[in-house]
């Protein structure tokens, strides 16, 4: 059976996507993909898992289609807060600023959206979109004095990072909106999350001309990555390659201390994973700076 089918099979057979079929379809259809009828999926559903691990031990194997198919066979099993931007990498902008100051911030930034907050980086109180600034600066004959950006923006949704990414997509598509707020449990921000987060999490990166190579990873000239601590282990292996398990840790530095059960000092080392760790940098209870190099090259 073609991998195409066998890795829809596996989406579909899982029973975790209703709705978003039609939704998907379209869009699967790009990469080469088609959707199977419910009851053949269900019949190759398993298969489609093992050509996936078949694919993985396969050097030569595409790349890009093996992180689809393992993308496709993850995303029942992921959450929110698995795929979101972490606060501390979110690009917000002050909403009591002065409002040529709101329109230089969007115009440098490479998001089409942007959270506002008031008082504290983690109290949003509205988003604004590019597209509504300039049409509110166009309304008012480019005068930013003229423009009240609370009437401009969008009130904030705010969802739990425990939601799973079926569950958040459907979500997407109900209230037709590409953008929330993650909070915890006890309502305090996590992060953000988009549509893209999510395809991306099936297709692979969709890439556009705004986008940039993953932030706080420099490749060195000896072979190793120096990695800043918040760098998502999602998005470290998608760029590198690398297959750093995040069941128990988001980030890189979260991976860590997860590993080594507790807080490393700067320059202590450790080997796991078949990488070898170096801490650079730690800010009190923070690791900020990592160097990675492969464990039989330390």
């Amino acid at each position: 059976m073609d991998r195409s089918f066998l890795v829809i099979a596996a989406l579909v057979g899982a029973g975790a996507f209703g709705g978003v079929l039609f939704f998907l379809r379209p869009i699967l259809r790009m990469f080469g993909y088609e959707l199977m009828s419910a009851s053949a999926a269900r019949g190759a559903s398993a298969e489609a898992r093992g050509s996936a691990g078949d694919m993985h031990r396969d050097p030569d194997a595409g790349r890009q289609e093996r992180d689809r198919i393992g993308g496709v066979l993850d995303i029942v099993d992921l959450e929110v807060s698995d795929v979101m931007v972490h606060r501390t990498k979110m690009r917000s902008v002050c909403i009591d600023q002065p409002v040529e100051a709101v329109v230089h911030d969007v115009l440098m930034s490479p998001h089409t959206r942007l959270p506002l907050w008031r008082d504290s980086t983690e109290n949003i109180v509205g988003v604004l979109h590019s597209k509504d600034l300039l049409r509110a600066l166009h309304e008012a004959g480019n005068d930013a004095s003229r423009i009240d950006i609370s009437k401009v923006a969008t009130k904030p949704w705010f969802v739990p990072d425990t939601t799973s990414l079926p569950d958040q997509l459907n979500a997407f598509l109900r209230r037709k909106t590409h953008f929330a707020i993650v909070v915890d449990e006890y309502g305090e921000m996590e992060g953000l999350v988009t549509l893209e987060d999510i395809l991306e999490e099936i297709v692979g990166d969709i890439a556009d001309e705004h986008d940039v190579d993953v932030q706080g990873v420099k490749q060195e000239a000896d072979g190793s990555v120096v990695v800043d601590g918040a760098v998502p282990i999602r998005d470290l292996n998608r760029a590198l390659g690398w297959s750093l398990p995040d069941e128990e840790a988001t980030t890189i530095a979260g991976l860590v201390i997860h590993e080594t059960q507790t807080i490393p000092e700067v320059r202590q080392a450790f080997t796991f994973h078949g990488k070898r760790f170096f801490i650079m940098r730690r800010e009190r209870n923070r690791i900020t700076r990592i160097r990675i190099r492969p464990a039989d090259q330390a």
